[in-house]
């Protein structure tokens, strides 16, 4: 038996849509206790980068004098395993974190794809969008909100170059996919 208490609950803070400034503020909370308990900054597009190297690495592939893989945290593909890592864990706490809200909420769908063009402009796009990640030495949120949280002008100038890539990207959709 449920009691009304637990479907207002249920109904106001899982199945209704948060406001955008409760989402910022629990994001802003979860990074400083990132940076209190792992010492860094919120970390997701590097975990690609590892993926990929212990790709090559299971194939034979050497890339022990790749420049990515020699400063910074990146020599750490080399030592540490798939599940040992933080940025895969945090990636992968995503994922589930999403399936699991979106379960919860009654909002999971698996959707048909409608065309295979839309799958060649999703493989592109982000494909672009990670290579832009990692020549930028982050996404969104590593390079543009940890770097403008902790005042660093590389933040805004990701952050200017973010907006005018989306604008001119929407452009090209708009014109040429729909």
């Amino acid at each position: 038996m449920q009691y009304q208490g637990e479907r207002t609950f249920y109904a106001k803070y899982i199945k209704k849509v948060w406001p955008y400034w409760v989402g910022a503020v629990v994001l802003g909370a979860l990074n400083v206790l990132m940076l209190f308990f792992y010492d860094r900054f919120w970390s997701f597009s590097a975990a690609f980068g590892y993926w990929g190297g212990w790709f090559f690495n299971n194939f034979g592939i050497s890339i022990e004098d790749w420049t990515y893989f020699s400063f910074g945290r990146h020599p750490l593909v080399f030592t540490e395993g798939f599940f040992e890592n933080r940025e895969t864990l945090l990636v992968l706490s995503m994922i589930i974190g999403a399936l699991i809200s979106a379960l919860a909420a009654g909002e999971f769908r698996v959707r048909r794809i409608k065309t295979y063009r839309h799958v060649i402009t999703a493989l592109v796009g982000g494909t672009f969008m990670g290579y832009g990640a990692r020549i930028a030495l982050g996404c969104n949120i590593g390079a543009y909100l940890s770097a403008v949280g902790s005042m660093s002008m590389q933040g805004w100038v990701f952050g200017l170059f973010t907006f005018l890539g989306a604008a001119a990207g929407s452009k090209i959709l708009i014109k040429y996919f729909m």
